[in-house]
């Protein structure tokens, strides 16, 4: 029996305190339109709960889904405050002449540091931004040659987190550096 993967993302779903600043961030700063609203009231975990569940199309068919809650109560119980982390994020996958319209969308919009920030990883680049809710989302345009890197990450994927799981902490994003040493 061959493994099957998934196809690809369908939606990602998080649950947002305000639908509207949501909408005006995704759809009127990024672009990213929205295409479907629920409004819902469901049997779910011991109680009716009535709830709107937005989705904000991407070009693959895949969706970034928002939820808000009817009960103040029931938006306490399933949005918990988390701490902001830059290691939670959405990473979408974007070509340079995207990743360059979304910066300057970005900045016609007023946002700037620490908001917004890019990093180069040496694999990929990486434009960050920060939405209403908190939550870091990452627009990723990778490298020129990622074929030929991906394929080097694979190869050794399982060897690499054995050594690091082992306490060789050792870097081996040897792509970054490169990029670090050309520019010198």
């Amino acid at each position: 029996m061959t493994n099957q993967l998934p196809t690809r993302l369908h939606h990602t779903a998080y649950v947002t305190k305000d639908l509207e600043k949501t909408r005006a961030f995704y759809e009127d700063v990024l672009g990213i339109p929205l295409v479907a609203t629920w409004c819902e009231t469901d049997f779910l975990f011991g109680a009716d709960r009535t709830y709107c569940h937005c989705f904000f199309g991407l070009a693959d068919g895949s969706a970034l889904a928002f939820f808000q809650f009817a009960d103040p109560e029931d938006q306490k119980l399933f949005d918990p405050d988390l701490a902001p982390s830059p290691f939670r994020h959405i990473a979408l996958h974007v070509d340079q002449a995207t990743q360059d319209q979304m910066a300057a969308r970005i900045e016609a919009a007023g946002y700037e540091e620490p908001a917004t920030f890019v990093l180069e990883h040496g694999y990929c680049r990486s434009l960050y931004i920060t939405d209403p809710n908190g939550m870091i989302l990452e627009f990723t345009c990778d490298a020129v040659g990622a074929d030929k890197i991906n394929a080097d990450r694979l190869q050794d994927a399982h060897s690499e987190l054995k050594r690091w799981l082992a306490g060789d902490h050792t870097t081996n994003n040897t792509y970054r550096h490169e990029d670090a040493e050309a520019a010198e």
